[in-house]
């Protein structure tokens, strides 16, 4: 009973550090990186949220902006930035285009980057209001110290296949 308690505590205190010392990647593939930007500018300051400091590379980052259209062309490229970054890892899609597919109905626009890689939080609009960034950053905080972002999911998901296919083994 002890050790569980530990345990308990200790992931705890990880996650409420994890929440507030965001890395993230910037994934900007279209116009919705000037609002992307402004985010960071001192009236909305994304800083005191510990979520600052992009990293332009995706093993050091922890959290994947997604802000555009993903093209077909993009997909295997986003994928492989996605299976780089470290664990646990997190994703927002900024903008209707990265949620959707936006108003693009054509054969080269990915529609959605959940197509792609799983998505934590969805940011609406087109482009999306600085103010709804930081709503959404709040909410993956909220999630992160929770601990129910999509990694710790993925992670039980990737258990039960082992054990599955052990069974089927057996």
């Amino acid at each position: 009973m002890g050790l569980e308690l530990v345990t308990t505590k200790l992931e705890a205190a990880a996650n409420w550090g994890r929440k507030f010392s965001l890395f993230t990647y910037p994934f900007v593939t279209a116009c919705c990186g000037m609002e992307f930007m402004s985010v960071a500018a001192p009236k909305y300051d994304i800083a005191r949220f510990g979520a600052e400091f992009p990293r332009f590379s995706p093993r050091q980052a922890d959290l994947l902006m997604i802000v555009g259209t993903i093209t077909e062309k993009q997909a295997p490229a986003l994928k492989r930035v996605y299976d780089q970054m470290t664990e646990p890892k997190w994703v927002i899609a900024f903008g209707v285009c990265a949620s959707t597919g936006g108003f693009y109905q054509n054969y080269h626009a990915t529609p959605g980057a959940d197509q792609v890689i799983p998505v934590d939080v969805y940011i609406p609009g087109c482009p999306p209001r600085p103010e709804q960034v930081l709503d959404a950053l709040m909410l993956l905080m909220d999630r992160i110290q929770d601990g129910r972002g999509h990694s710790q999911l993925r992670l039980k998901r990737d258990k039960l296949v082992l054990e599955q296919q052990r069974q089927a083994e057996d």
